[in-house]
């Protein structure tokens, strides 16, 4: 007998995140965001995660920066860049904003498996 029964893809973060009350949102952020804008080369992943953690923080938006700083870690953005990128924005997006930063970013650094500080 054979099993018919197959194991559910997994789910993208932004359907972990916002799937149940919006799968529009997920599916677009999925697909458009993530499958095309950031799948383009004119910007390297790099730079695109240096750009959105910057956008992140000059907007105040502190969940999402949660969940790009290790993307941007893992896109080759190392601790010292990041924390020189939050330090640089305390005089253009104010300092408040970046207390906040960092508290977000020694609880996502805190929490990665050893590796370049």
């Amino acid at each position: 007998m054979t099993d018919t029964s197959q194991t559910p893809a997994p789910q993208s973060a932004a359907q972990r995140l916002v799937g149940d009350i919006a799968p529009k949102l997920a599916e677009l952020t999925d697909d458009v965001l993530f499958g095309d804008v950031w799948e383009r080369q004119a910007l390297a992943k790099r730079d695109r995660s240096l750009v959105t953690i910057s956008a992140l923080i000059t907007s105040g938006a502190f969940e999402q920066l949660r969940s790009h700083l290790p993307i941007g870690r893992t896109n080759g953005l190392g601790r010292e860049e990041l924390v020189e990128t939050i330090i640089h924005l305390a005089f253009y997006a104010g300092w408040p904003k970046a207390m906040s930063a960092i508290e977000v970013a020694r609880e996502v650094f805190s929490a990665e498996p050893s590796r370049e500080k």
